[in-house]
């Protein structure tokens, strides 16, 4: 698995106008394949009267599923140039759709190919991005009496606490570096006198 990877901050919008055509760049964060078609497809609802509605978008940490269409433009001057763009910005888990009102100008290949990879770096540029950090996923069982305190100290350390659970005991989940659990192993047995019991899990991705 990649270390880290980046995305988009947020779900949002972007418009530019260029020679009297509207160019409206929708960009999302999308956990699957599924997600960024189902995105693709509500814009596509909502333009429904648009020219164009051309997309792009990269699925997985190390950009396994790269997919974009030019949806009726010159092939090549709009979907690949958007697709680059999210690309040389690094982003992962994200769709871009480009919807274009024609305003009666033609811009040519070149201008097409500036104008659609331009609107999704604007649009990258106005909603900002976030990395993702790959974590282990570790829960923690302690009693009741060193609960608090523990959750607590687990917090101001910065740590990703993911959830906690009162039953019993109490379930503490959450989310560390590889390269730091033997540490966090042996600072948690000196925080609680060694009677907090701590479980390895799998891996996800949280905010770095």
């Amino acid at each position: 698995m990649q270390e880290q990877y980046r995305t988009v901050a947020r779900a949002g919008v972007h418009e530019t106008e260029i020679n009297r055509s509207r160019f409206i760049c929708a960009l999302a964060p999308a956990a699957t394949e599924q997600e960024a078609q189902d995105f693709v497809a509500r814009i596509r609802r909502e333009h429904s009267t648009a020219t164009h509605n051309c997309f792009a978008y990269v699925i997985g940490a190390d950009a396994s599923v790269q997919k974009a269409s030019d949806d009726g433009e010159p092939g090549g001057t709009a979907g690949a140039p958007m697709l680059q763009m999210l690309m040389r910005r690094e982003m992962r888990y994200v769709v871009a759709v480009v919807t274009r009102y024609y305003g009666g100008v033609k811009l040519g290949a070149g201008g097409l190919i500036r104008a659609y990879g331009g609107v999704v770096g604007e649009a990258l540029d106005e909603l900002g991005t976030i990395t993702r950090q790959r974590f282990r996923l570790a829960t923690i069982t302690v009693g009741h009496q060193r609960a608090g305190r523990l959750e607590n100290d687990l917090r101001a350390t910065g740590l990703a606490v993911r959830e906690v659970r009162y039953a019993e005991a109490v379930i503490i989940e959450i989310g560390l570096p590889d390269s730091d659990v033997e540490s966090f192993r042996s600072w948690l047995a000196d925080a609680t006198a060694g009677e907090a019991l701590l479980e390895l899990g799998g891996e996800a991705y949280g905010d770095a």
